[in-house]
């Protein structure tokens, strides 16, 4: 019966956000902060859910930039959770495909997000040029989920190197994004689907003196240590509650 009921509402919450948030960006479309602003209003969803989510962000962060932010990728509850740690001036790389999804493809267009062509390898790399040019230019941020594809539960993936070549030749630090274990964690006839923390580093310059597959796999041990931090401090959390 919970599940149910919170399916009706999200399902009206979505529509209706959704609708807010389109004509929001027609009347100022592929503004700097449009997709801080939708990862708030999806963020919200997470609370329709019965997740906690505490999102922990350095000052530096706040104040300064831009950066290329990397985060885990660990299933669709991500839209509702680690999306909502987004910062001012922050956009996202997707795929071109994702104008063609109804309502959130048109969104995502309009919110200024960057579409590549994964299909043809000239135009992502011109793709990767006019993102290093955008981040100069505007002074824009780009996040990234560097494994390529939800884990599902698999561990932290290997990185790809397209963020990290990015802040290579954009010379912009990088910030990890590490959240706690998110898999199999929410279950809708639940009412309280426990805590879930979100941790962004301080930013970390990189230089060319090392390659991209050496950044990734070097941001790729850092992250995968601080969300074993973070797991064990939830699960404490959970157990002083329980």
């Amino acid at each position: 019966m919970l599940a149910a009921v919170r399916i009706l509402v999200i399902f009206i919450y979505f529509i209706v956000a959704n609708a807010a948030m389109i004509l929001m960006c027609i009347c100022r479309p592929f503004h700097k902060n449009n997709v801080f602003v939708i990862g708030k209003v999806y963020g919200f969803m997470a609370k329709l859910v019965g997740l906690d989510v505490e999102i922990r962000v350095p000052e530096s962060v706040k104040t300064t930039g831009p950066f290329v932010f990397i985060a885990n990728h660990q299933n669709s509850y991500d839209l509702i959770t680690v999306c909502s740690s987004a910062q001012r001036g922050v956009v996202t790389v997707g795929k071109k495909s994702l104008v063609l999804i109804p309502v959130f493809g048109w969104l995502y267009w309009l919110s200024g997000n960057i579409l590549i062509d994964r299909k043809n390898t000239g135009r992502a790399q011109d793709t990767l040029k006019q993102t290093v040019a955008r981040i100069q230019e505007r002074r824009l941020s780009v996040f990234f989920f560097p494994e390529g594809t939800r884990s599902y539960g698999r561990g932290l993936l290997p990185f790809k190197t397209g963020a990290f070549r990015i802040a290579l030749a954009a010379n912009e630090p990088i910030v990890t994004v590490a959240a706690s274990n998110l898999h199999n964690k929410v279950k809708l006839n639940r009412w309280n689907n426990g805590k879930l923390l979100i941790e962004l580093s301080e930013p970390e310059a990189i230089d060319s003196s090392k390659g991209s597959k050496y950044w990734a796999k070097y941001f790729h041990d850092k992250m995968r240590l601080k969300i074993e931090q973070l797991d064990a401090e939830v699960a404490l959390i959970e157990k002083r509650e329980n």
